[in-house]
């Protein structure tokens, strides 16, 4: 089983670039960054390939396929564009007016909301992607690690890893969630490598990721 570094899909066997996000495998065998202290793995820190990497263009379209808050909208959007029709064509009728407004009132209300998320969410998805094409790489810390056992999904706890790194002599923290039970390498205190954007550091990742 080979994890890919850049979005976390586990494949059978190795293949030089990773079928679902097209990033490159082989980085995460050969490229390291020796720290200071040594621990239980020799202290060391992946490094990605350098930037621009080959992500694949439509990677962003894919996360979109996943994510439930842009499912959800999906379904707004839908639910919406129905009372919207249906509510013009009563409205048309004239007699029926009084139901037609409403029906596309509320239609429009939905189509707003859910197409809010959606662009809410591409966006996020697009920066993703960009974090893992041009991101930089830097040496952050692990500052923080919690199971959450009251939320299960496909049998297994969430888990919070949150993050810390300097940039330009500014320090950013940020957390993400994985399904996957952190290793060594993902402990409290423990020195890991960080994606983030050159003009937004606000915006990173873990690589590889969790």
């Amino acid at each position: 089983m080979v994890k890919c570094p850049w979005c976390g899909t586990t494949h059978i066997n190795f293949q030089p670039n990773c079928s679902r996000c097209g990033g490159p495998m082989e980085a995460a065998r050969s490229r390291y960054q020796n720290v200071p202290q040594q621990e239980e793995d020799d202290g060391r820190v992946i490094m990605p390939s350098s930037a621009p990497r080959k992500i694949a263009e439509n990677y962003h379209w894919k996360l979109m396929l996943v994510d439930g808050w842009a499912m959800s909208a999906s379904i707004f959007l839908l639910i919406g564009g129905i009372f919207f029709f249906v509510g013009v064509i009563l409205t048309i009728g004239i007699v029926t007016a009084f139901v037609g407004i409403p029906f596309a009132l509320l239609g429009g209300a939905f189509l707003a909301g859910g197409g809010y998320v959606v662009y809410w969410r591409y966006n996020e998805a697009l920066r993703t992607a960009h974090i893992l094409k041009l991101g930089e790489a830097t040496v952050g810390e692990i500052t923080g690690l919690s199971e959450n056992r009251n939320v299960q999904v496909n049998g297994r706890n969430p888990w919070t890893i949150t993050y810390q790194f300097n940039y330009n002599g500014q320090q950013y923290q940020k957390s993400l969630t994985t399904l996957t039970e952190p290793g060594p390498r993902l402990q409290q205190g423990r020195r890991i490598c960080v994606l983030h954007l050159p003009d937004a550091p606000e915006y990173s990742t873990l690589y590889p990721h969790p």
